[in-house]
This record gives structure tokens, sequence and C-alpha cells, in this order.
């Protein structure tokens, strides 16, 4: 059981869990395109056992079965990502009706369930086709992004509660083009400046497109890591100092004051398209809401050889299957600092937090109460944050179901359901009954 309660947290406080399109939908299916997820995970060593997302968690013809789900769980919201390549398979050109058809279905049955839409348009599986032309480095990618948006949108924008353009820009940037995890798998600094500016010019263009749609309620995500210094040092203090800079200032810095940090220009900058400046514009367009998505704090030494001049530092910490530090103070501070640093009054949602666990089926049952303790800690951040006048206004877990972790496959479960990744079957963990028991009403 959760000690913490839908009646803990102001009327009005959302609730929902989150997905992503290539990690649950099976990309082979219904006419999608190839993407640059499928051929990195098609590249030997880049993804643990070559695994892929050409099934998934077949989302794609089981999706009412999973809002059942997330329905019956009590949420009141279920945020999901639109695959590009699905929808456009060239990236550009011809839409593909199958495609158009399955997001019209699966928004519709959000609605017969009750469950408000919440979309991201981009979770990183770019139409190959667009990344042969360079694919986030080309400052053309924020007009593709644009007509891409104006497509999806233009189908199932009139039904969305809420829409962000993209998921964690620090993983679009920095993730899979300077340290080489994620599709394309480059580690090269200029491709990384150029994808880091260019994602942020597509999240701006993608919002002032579904404006221009009439759509509302429109937000920016980003992925939060808090950096702490290792020790004591001055040193150690200045590295965590451009951590931060890089990992989540260039990107809030970008979006809410138009302007990226010094510590990040220093290495960025000689490396930055020319007239980047004159970008931040389109970069700064008004949204209405600011999502966080929070997991772990890092601890920061200073480092050898080239900028950024920094390492992490294994932590002391309890960890999840990720080995990823549990730190949920990490979470309430990144409210408050984004509140009184960045977005002032604009509300805030935790638009994903969950931790992965080693979680099996014994005798038709799932326990996980490391996840269950996990959710509880966090919530009451979320909650020590609003009692100090943070506009919290939602809390997203991840993932609704175990599936595709990207490089890591299919081995390390985020789900609130279990999947087996065999039979496809779908069971409820521990984490999930009890909160199916925290959002139910009162008696």
């Amino acid at each position: 059981m959760l000690r913490n309660s839908r009646q803990d947290f102001p009327e009005g406080f959302l609730f929902g869990a989150a997905t992503s399109a290539y990690q649950i939908e099976g990309h082979g299916f219904g006419g999608a395109g190839a993407t640059h997820w499928d051929s990195f995970a098609a590249t030997p060593g880049n993804v643990v056992r070559a695994e892929h997302g050409q099934r998934a968690c077949d989302h794609y013809h089981r999706y009412a079965e999973d809002l059942d789900l997330a329905a019956a769980a009590g949420f009141d919201c279920y945020r999901f990502s639109t695959s590009w390549a699905r929808v456009l398979p060239e990236g550009r050109g011809t839409p593909n009706p199958d495609g158009l058809d399955f997001y019209d279905r699966l928004t519709d049955a959000m609605l017969e369930r009750g469950l408000k839409p919440c979309v991201t348009l981009y979770h990183w599986e770019l139409p190959q086709a667009l990344a042969d032309m360079g694919g986030w480095r080309n400052a053309d990618i924020a007009k593709w992004f644009g007509d891409f948006t104006a497509v999806i949108m233009g189908r199932i924008g009139d039904r969305m509660y809420s829409a962000a353009p993209i998921n964690e820009p620090w993983c679009v940037g920095w993730l899979s083009h300077f340290l080489g995890h994620h599709a394309p798998g480059l580690r090269d600094i200029r491709a990384t400046a150029r994808a880091m500016h260019h994602v942020m010019v597509a999240h701006g263009t993608a919002i002032e497109t579904m404006r221009g749609l009439g759509m509302e309620n429109l937000g920016a995500v980003f992925n939060l890591e808090w950096a702490a210094p290792a020790d004591n040092s001055e040193a150690a203090r200045q590295a965590a100092v451009r951590y931060d800079a890089i990992y989540n200032g260039f990107f809030l810095g970008g979006a809410f004051h138009g302007r990226y940090p010094d510590l990040a220009l220093e290495g960025l900058e000689p490396h930055l398209p020319h007239g980047w400046q004159d970008d931040f514009a389109t970069i700064s367009a008004p949204v209405d809401w600011c999502g966080l998505n929070y997991y772990t704090r890092k601890l920061i030494a200073p480092g050898s050889g080239a900028w950024p001049h920094y390492a992490e530092v294994d932590g002391p910490l309890p960890k999840t299957q990720m080995g990823w530090e549990i730190y949920p103070q990490g979470l309430y501070d990144f409210l408050t600092r984004t509140a009184r640093d960045y977005t002032g009054d604009l509300p805030l949602i935790v638009t994903e937090n969950g931790m992965a666990n080693a979680d099996m089926v014994t005798d038709s049952t799932v326990p996980d109460d490391a996840r269950i303790a996990f959710v509880d800690d966090h919530l009451d951040a979320v909650r020590r944050a609003i009692a100090d006048g943070v506009p919290v206004q939602g809390y997203f877990l991840w993932s609704l179901l175990d599936n595709y972790e990207w490089a890591l496959g299919y081995e390390k479960r985020f789900g609130l359901i279990h999947v087996d990744f065999d039979t496809l079957t779908r069971t409820p963990k521990a984490s999930y009954r009890a909160l199916q028991s925290a959002l139910a009403p009162p008696p």
C-alpha cells in the first residue's frame, strides 16, 4: 500500500502513466518506415542481445487491453508519443494512412475510457531517410518536424488534452551525439552542438505550428538530473556546476530565458551553426506548462582531458536496476529551482518518474515493494514542493508497461504492468494495485 493517496493532493491534481511509441507499439506493424533506431539496433554491440522494437509489446494490436488497464488503475491521463516514421515513413511527403488511422483509434479509445490524451510528438525514433540527410545535425530538421507536427496534429490535435513536441532534448542531443549511447550513436562535439540547438529550434517550431492549428495546453518536457559534487573540493563543485549547465541549464535556459548558459557555451559555441543566436525567438515560443522527467542524481568529480572536464562517480545511495541512485530530494530541488529560476507561476508537471526493478511473476503476482517505496518517497517530495508554493499540477509514472528500454533491450523493467516478452501476457504488479487503491475516490 502507498501511504500517499489522491486525497493528499490538491483538487484537480492529475495522475497518469507514460509510454512511448517505439518502446511499446511494435514498429514492424502498420506500414511504419525505417528509423535510425532500427539501424542502430542492427549494429553489433549497440543494444543488449541486438534486441529491437519490431514487436515490442505489440501495443499496436493490444492497445485496447492496455488502455483498459490504465483506466482501471484510476489514472486521469495517459501520456503517449507518436512515431514520426509511422505517420511519414520517409519523414516527409506522403503520410501513411494506416499510421494516422492508428493514432485516431488510439485517441478515441482513450476518450472512451475517460483518459485525457497527453501527446508527445517525438520520443527518439527519427525516420531513417532523415537520418541519412544528417538528422538532427541538419538545420532543415526544424521545418521537417514542423511539417510532421502539422500532419499528425491536424488529424488528432483537436482531441488532445495536452501536447509537447520533444521528449528529453538532452537525450536527443548529448546522449546520442556526444556519448553515443543512443541512435545515431555518434561521439562528435560538433554534431552534438548542432543537434542540441536544432532540437530546441524544432521544439519551438512545433509549438508555433500547434498554436496555428488552434491547439492549447502546450508544454515542454525536459529530463533533469541533479548534479552534486563528489567531494568538498572547489574543483568538484565547478565540475558539478558545468554538468548542470550542460544537462539542465542549456535546455531550460533556451526555452525560458532565450539564452544558453556560458558554462555550456564554453565548449559548444565554436561548433554551433552560423546565426544560432537568431533562433531564440522560435526556441522560446511561449508554453503553457513545463514537464520534468526525474529519475536520479549524479556525483560529479573533475575529469582530465578535453572539455567538459568532468567525470561521474559511483554514489553511496541505494540503486535501481539501472544502477541509478534513489534520491527523492532531487525531485523537490528541481521543482523548487525550476519555478524559482525559470518558469515562475507556470504549471509544472512531473511527466516521468519511476524505477527499473528486476520484477518476476510469482504465483500470478509481481511483488515490487521497492517500486512502491520509490513512488511514495517521490510523491512526498511533490507534496513538499506544493506545500512550499510550487505550482505542481500532475505526476506521471514511467511506465505503464515493461517495454523496450532502448540500448538495454528488454532487460530493464520500469512498468507498473509486467510484460512477458515471449507470450506478451500482461500482469499488473503490486505497485499497480497500490496505485489503484491510492487513486480510488473515497468511500
